[in-house]
């Protein structure tokens, strides 16, 4: 019935049944179809193999294939779950899962502490911090001098880190977190509510209302 489903359309890797894929996350079977659309287009866009390269995943991200940034190359890895330098349509699906408005908060928290611990280590320690900080800066095209932000990681690591050890672990980030729920804002993109409907670029830095990420 569904794109995914037609016995005479061409077989993606990683293609999944629909109504499998909307059980496990928190898309229906129709946007699920609707992503199908959105992932063929990202992954044709510099060669057409039915996956989605980190080219083109920045191409879609900024337009530019050549814009490589640590934010940018960071969410990739994340999506590419199987470590292959490659998206097929099963891991765009249930990562994009993790950036919807009803996706659990504990999925976005888990989500976002990986997104820190850039060494995989199981700590979020203040260089990754700051990397991480530079590299949304850079995105966003906001300048801040070095001693701003070197305030910005001091208050971070006062209030995540309360050993004072250098690292915030997972339990901490949390609890972090928590306390500031704005953190997680960046994990929120509430168009993905109504995927079939709206087809925006496929972009991480929009603004979320405090009421949709709340």
């Amino acid at each position: 019935m569904g794109c995914l489903n037609s016995k005479t359309a061409r077989r993606y890797p990683g293609q999944e049944d629909p109504v499998t894929l909307a059980s496990q996350t928190a898309f229906s079977v129709s946007d699920v179809e609707a992503l199908f659309e959105l992932f063929k287009s990202i992954s044709r866009s510099v060669i057409d193999d039915g996956l989605i390269s980190k080219e083109e995943f920045q191409l879609a991200i900024f337009n530019n294939s050549k814009k490589e940034n640590l934010f940018t190359s960071r969410i990739f890895d994340l999506f590419d779950v199987k470590g292959r330098g490659v998206i097929d349509f099963g891991d765009f699906v249930r990562a994009l899962n993790v950036f919807h408005p009803n996706a659990p908060l504990e999925v976005k928290i888990d989500f976002s502490f990986r997104l820190y611990d850039l060494d995989s280590t199981g700590y979020i320690e203040r260089e990754e911090v700051k990397q991480m900080v530079h590299a949304l800066l850079w995105e966003s095209d906001i300048k801040l001098t070095d001693e701003t932000i070197e305030t910005i990681l001091n208050k971070t690591f006062l209030d995540a880190d309360p050993n004072q050890d250098g690292k915030i672990d997972k339990s901490e980030w949390q609890i972090f977190v928590s306390e500031n729920p704005s953190l997680l804002k960046i994990m929120t993109l509430p168009y993905l509510r109504e995927i079939t409907t709206t087809f925006p670029s496929f972009v991480f830095n929009s603004k979320v209302d405090d009421d949709i990420a709340a």
